[in-house]
């Protein structure tokens, strides 16, 4: 019998499934992403997550036939390693992913993805029409997207394709991002960016009332939310997300066409009617193309895990025409 594999690899958890050859999920496995001391840490934390999936699915490592990586990144997608990964420790610079998991199941069949594009290859094989232009886009603690155009997943030549968190939506530069660059759409729409714009927005504007714990160093994207439609700072700084959000989606759409943008991450997932209802109203009156079907995924956290599978048994496609069960 046929077996696939897919692992999750996020700066918090690592997560693994494996699945029979007709995509049926078997066994899987969550642990915390091991915080180094080095990238082998981690690599070990990942094969250690993959084994325990199999344990639970009663088959050995060997009887994976492939397996799909959805990936923190940035990637030397040529060695198949994460490099310099922004949300781990300084001391983890590298962690080999492809090599470690294909001598694990004895296979030269591991597709490493980012995880946005993880996200695309999952949403794209279990939609109903498989459409072969379409976007998914996560707003989490960074932005970033997954793009399939013309039926080809955009990787770019270092795997690095996608980044749109970090595209200018600010050319004033107000904010800097967590990379380091200003103006970025992730320094202001990010799950960790909206706590210092919010605080901007109550520097420009001191009159603005709020009860928002701006001061507190554990102020997060959830208090501003929870307070909509109760606090007047609150309300100005989800109006200014759905600003920012449409220009990052307009630049999007012009740049790839897509029919479908499927929308996930934890910001999206818990504030559809705040920060994706804004999106769909406003981004129409922004674009001169087509104005694609905006959804949000119906996966939840398990998309980009379903991805990695998808991608295992599509030859890192997510294509439906090429799974063989």
């Amino acid at each position: 019998m046929v077996y696939y594999a897919g692992v999750d690899l996020g700066a918090t958890n690592v997560r693994a499934a494996v699945a029979k050859g007709d995509g049926t999920t078997i066994g899987v496995s969550k642990n915390a992403t091991p915080r180094g001391p080095t990238g082998i840490d981690v690599t070990e934390g990942v094969l250690q997550t993959v084994r325990e999936a199999c344990i639970d699915g009663d088959i050995d490592p060997e009887a994976v036939e492939s397996a799909g990586i959805g990936s923190i990144g940035p990637f030397d997608l040529a060695e198949g390693t994460v490099v310099d990964p922004a949300n781990l420790p300084d001391s983890i610079d590298r962690i080999p992913l492809t090599g470690p998991i294909g001598e694990l199941i004895d296979s030269d069949e591991v597709y490493l993805h980012n995880d946005t594009n993880a996200g695309v290859i999952g949403e794209r094989f279990h939609a109903d029409r498989n459409p072969d232009d379409m976007v998914y886009i996560t707003i989490s603690s960074g932005i970033g997207a997954g793009v399939c155009c013309d039926g080809e997943i955009l990787a770019g030549w270092d795997g690095n394709a996608g980044e749109v968190g970090h595209c200018v939506v600010d050319p004033r530069g107000r904010l800097t991002c967590g990379c380091g660059i200003d103006g970025h759409w992730e320094a202001y729409c990010s799950g960790n960016g909206i706590p210092d714009y919010t605080r901007l927005l109550a520097e420009d504007d001191p009159t603005i009332t709020t009860s928002l714990p701006l001061e507190d160093p554990d102020f997060t994207a959830k208090d501003v939310f929870e307070l909509a439609g109760e606090d007047e700072l609150a309300d100005y700084t989800i109006d200014q997300l759905a600003h920012w959000n449409a220009i990052g989606v307009a630049n999007v759409i012009h740049s790839f066409a897509p029919l479908v943008i499927s929308f996930g991450g934890a910001v999206s997932l818990h504030n559809e009617d705040l920060v994706i209802d804004p999106i769909r109203e406003r981004v129409a009156d922004m674009v001169l193309s087509n104005v694609p079907e905006i959804r949000v995924t119906d996966m939840g956290d398990d998309v980009v895990l379903e991805g990695a599978l998808a991608s295992a048994m599509t030859e890192g496609t997510g294509d439906q025409r090429r799974f063989q069960n």
